[in-house]
């Protein structure tokens, strides 16, 4: 059933599906282990900086950055060829100052991802400037576990113009190591070799298991966005009554749209009355949250846009 919504998806986007395609399940629905690859979905926003930190930018993306740069979601012009099959978005990566190990990541849930096995990534990308590109692959043990192994791909040479690469590696086997909590496969989709400046341009990116490139995984915003949301989540305006605990406050229950991956950190932002005093939450679980307001007033509770639950690795 999951394999066949797929292919009606794919279906929908005018692409050519052969017999060979389906005997050998190249369009199998969650072969994709990027979440987010088509850059579409964008809780944090559309516009980043980055300036000696790590900072995340379109959603489970992060810019690792010692020098200056500013991140941006694009969209492609409808009926652009460059990049088959009409994508929406694509990810500019904008450089004022490059620090060698700079680079673009995604991390993957569980150092037991492809362990011992052949990954194939892919993706298309293009630059202001020639300038190679050497991805890697981080397997990170987790907290009190064993040190990480790193797996440098093999170099591609970016140009001025849209090119697909795909790049195969084999991951080492995780016999013998410890693993301990919050592990991941981290991928380095964008790492130069050089000194750069300008802007690097990247989208369909697609990490799966085996020596083969397919093509990429088409899903749903909808499927995207929830997949998403397992590791970070921005509300939208919330008004509801709440009820009052023993001491008189407003307390207002918050459920997560889906399960989130731990039990995430948040930020406060403030009520969305005057009358209100900044809100405090006092309970969060994979699940929910519990927000308390210090005000004793009758009426509706609620909260502005802008609180952000994270669980990201």
């Amino acid at each position: 059933m999951s394999n066949a919504r797929n292919l009606a998806n794919l279906l929908g986007t005018g692409m050519q599906i052969t017999a060979a395609d389906i005997a050998d399940e190249a369009f199998q629905a969650n072969k994709n282990l990027i979440i987010n690859g088509a850059m579409q979905v964008a809780q944090r926003g559309v516009s980043f900086s980055s300036n000696n930190s790590i900072d995340y930018t379109v959603d489970r993306w992060a810019i690792f950055s010692n020098g200056v740069s500013t991140t941006t979601q694009e969209s492609f012009a409808a009926g652009q060829t460059d990049v088959p099959n009409e994508p929406i978005k694509y990810l500019k990566w904008n450089i004022s100052t490059y620090s060698s190990g700079d680079n673009l990541f995604q991390r993957v849930e569980d150092v037991r991802t492809g362990a011992g096995q052949a990954v194939t990534l892919s993706f298309y990308a293009k630059a202001d400037s020639s300038i190679t590109n050497r991805p890697r692959l981080i397997q990170n043990f987790g907290s009190g576990g064993s040190s990480e192994v790193v797996t440098a791909t093999s170099t591609n040479a970016l140009t001025t113009s849209w090119q697909k690469f795909t790049i195969t590696a084999t991951l080492p086997s995780i016999s013998g190591k410890t693993i301990g909590s919050s592990s991941y496969l981290e991928l380095e989709a964008l790492r130069f070799t050089d000194t750069f400046t300008g802007g690097v341009y990247i989208a369909n990116v697609q990490l799966e298991l085996g020596s083969t490139a397919t093509p990429f995984e088409q899903r749903s915003f909808g499927d995207e966005l929830a997949r998403c949301q397992r590791y970070f989540y921005k509300t939208e305006n919330i008004m509801e009554m709440a009820t009052r605990d023993s001491s008189n406050n407003r307390v207002l229950s918050l459920w997560f749209p889906v399960q989130m991956r731990a039990s995430p950190s948040s930020n406060t932002v403030n009520s969305n009355s005057a009358s209100q005093t900044a809100e405090q939450t006092n309970y969060i679980s994979k699940s929910s949250a519990s927000i308390r307001c210090n005000n004793s007033q009758t009426g509706t509770f609620g909260l502005n846009a802008g609180k952000t639950f994270d669980a990201e690795l």
